[in-house]
């Protein structure tokens, strides 16, 4: 993902980036490294958590979740910083289709890879996807006054609040965000109201630019040798981002391969489990509590716990009998039947 500078025109609409900036910003590029940082912590723990090495469930818990949308939302944010920067003074026709070419292929891979691994929950309108497509929208914006952009972001951010696309819309609407249901996917950045991060950054970018914010950020230069290897990161994205989740999951798969499970680890996101399951079907919190607890005790002392299998989840027929009927016997207990 470049972040090059070029000339500006006279186009009083179009605030190109002053001339004097015509290399890669540092503070861009160190930007994307911090963003990468954070994404790969996410993932690090979100694999950490699919094969039960800690007890938090990060899919599901919403403080991890709104990590990962601020995570999205940086990346996005940076994709349209990085388009004024690059193509503010006028498309770059050649690097631009070169830079999409290259994502787009990316977007493609991840979602087969995905589809392998997890094809209940495979990846079919992530990250880089939307980023393929905000690319593309993005560029009707960049000759737009600023305003005009971020009134539009504002639009987009309240969207999916205003439009519901029929149910009969399907598989065709899902990528808009729009859509009353979705198939569930490990990673879904739809354009709404996604994009509403991209034309702010584009917006905001050329605020920046006219205020002479931009040339004065682009006279930084990483210095130290931490900041430098961020901003290395950062100059080479899209590879740190293919290459960093195959290696994360391979190492985490690898000890929990090797480590023994801890019983209360599997105990904890039982429970978790349990009680998410019991909410969901209009269940009081606490006696949801009081239930999922009783549960978890009874299997524990039949040992099932510790053995890498979630029992909520597993299928296996003794599995489901053991826990029907200690939910029978704690619905028991906790009714005085």
């Amino acid at each position: 993902m470049t972040s090059r500078i070029t000339a500006p025109e006279t186009d009083a609409t179009n605030i190109a980036p002053p001339p004097s900036l015509r290399g890669r910003l540092d503070a861009l590029d160190v930007a994307r490294g911090l963003a990468l940082v954070a994404m790969a912590s996410y993932h690090l723990a979100w694999d950490l958590s699919f094969f039960e090495l800690i007890s938090a469930d990060v899919a599901g818990d919403p403080g991890w979740r709104a990590y990962a949308r601020a995570i999205a939302a940086s990346f996005l944010l940076l994709v349209g910083v990085g388009l004024v920067l690059g193509h503010g003074g006028g498309l770059r026709r050649r690097p631009f289709l070169i830079r999409l070419a290259k994502i787009v292929a990316a977007a493609a891979l991840i979602s087969a890879a995905t589809y392998v691994a997890f094809p209940d929950t495979f990846i079919y309108f992530g990250i880089l996807h939307h980023i393929a497509l905000a690319s593309v929208v993005g560029l009707a914006f960049l000759r737009l006054p600023a305003m005009v952009t971020l009134a539009a972001a504002a639009l987009a951010l309240v969207l999916p609040s205003l439009v519901v696309l029929p149910a009969e819309t399907g598989a065709l609407g899902w990528w808009t965000g729009l859509t009353e249901w979705v198939k569930p996917a490990n990673d879904f950045v739809p354009l709404f109201p996604w994009i509403s991060a991209v034309l702010a950054g584009i917006g905001v970018t050329r605020i920046a630019i006219r205020a002479g914010l931009v040339a004065r950020i682009g006279r930084w230069r990483a210095s130290a040798m931490p900041v430098r290897l961020l901003a290395s990161a950062g100059r080479h994205s899209l590879a740190v981002y293919l290459i960093h989740q195959p290696l994360l999951y391979g190492l985490v798969w690898l000890a929990a391969t090797l480590l023994p499970a801890d019983p209360a680890v599997e105990r904890a996101r039982f429970i978790d489990a349990c009680e998410a399951s019991c909410r969901d079907m209009s269940g009081e919190a606490a006696l949801c509590t009081a239930h999922c607890g009783c549960i978890g005790d009874r299997i524990a002392a039949e040992g099932l716990f510790g053995t890498r299998r979630n029992a909520m989840s597993s299928g296996d027929p003794e599995d489901i009998r053991r826990v029907e009927s200690a939910s029978a016997a704690c619905a028991a207990e906790l009714t005085g039947d």
